[in-house]
């Protein structure tokens, strides 16, 4: 079987893969840095009360 090539992305083909490609990771990383921020936080509160 041959691989069929059907030419160069289009601009919003490019934009799409690389939003599905590193979206999530950048998601994570928001997911990370806030939870993070919320249990210093947490961990404040329950020092000074």
């Amino acid at each position: 079987m041959v691989p069929l090539h059907l030419g160069a992305l289009h601009p919003m083909e490019q934009a799409l893969t690389l939003v599905l490609a590193f979206g999530p990771f950048l998601v994570l990383g928001v997911v990370i840095v806030l939870r993070r921020r919320q249990e210093e936080d947490e961990g404040e509160d329950e020092v000074e009360g």
